[in-house]
């Protein structure tokens, strides 16, 4: 899906909820709308998760090696672990090693 696309269904959908708000139409006209609008935000979340998907697989790490990273506000599991190991008992660290021994991330 073209960015452009994403745009118009994202400026699209925003008039229908618009239009939805106010309660001028019909329960007929009400329905299709809301319709419309599901296919829309559908269409809108799967352009989002596939450029979600690109921007993990451009992700390098220091080496220069291609690593998914999660992406948004969370904070690299690096930073993570320092702040944890700052404020966590030496002894629950074994413990937490054990639970993530089958984890990727």
């Amino acid at each position: 899906m073209a960015s452009s696309s994403f745009e118009k269904d994202l400026e699209r959908l925003e008039k229908i909820v618009e239009a939805l708000e106010q309660g001028d139409l019909s329960l007929d006209e009400s329905l299709k709308r809301f319709e419309e609008g599901i296919k829309l935000a559908k269409r809108c979340e799967k352009a989002l998760t596939e450029a979600e998907k690109k921007i993990e697989i451009l992700m390098k790490d220091a080496q220069g090696n291609i690593q998914a990273e999660p992406f948004g506000d969370e904070e690299p599991a690096s930073s993570q672990e320092t702040e944890e190991s700052e404020d966590s008992d030496p002894s629950d660290e074994d413990s937490e090693e054990e639970e993530n021994k089958g984890l990727l991330f």
